[in-house]
């Protein structure tokens, strides 16, 4: 006789899970039950843990980039004040004409 999926000698009843015998008892039902209790602690653990490290980065991203901001915004004010009063003895402050009588070029 063939089995259920044809398969050549198999009987019907031998594919059949008998629940008595192949899963065991209670014990072994509430041993499954706690550590995947255990395991799902663990996730949620995991989760929170990456969920406050996420907000931390972000903070960080924020600080980081008002930094930056108020870095540039000194530099432009510095540049602005140096165009508009230059420093005596500034070779910047110079002009052509200035240099070319310096060096005795325009003589």
């Amino acid at each position: 006789m063939s089995g259920p999926n044809g398969d050549p000698n198999i009987s019907i009843d031998d594919g059949i899970i008998n629940d008595e015998d192949d899963f065991g008892d209670e014990e072994e039902y509430a041993a499954i039950n706690s550590m995947l209790d255990q395991i799902n602690s663990y996730l949620d653990d995991l989760e929170e843990r990456n969920d406050s490290l996420n907000g931390k980065l972000h903070e960080l991203m924020e600080s980081n980039r008002q930094a930056r901001l108020e870095f540039r915004a000194q530099l432009i004010g510095r540049q602005t004040q140096e165009e508009d009063c230059p420093a005596e003895g500034d070779s910047s402050s110079l002009s052509g004409e200035d240099l070319n009588e310096d060096s005795g070029a325009g003589k």
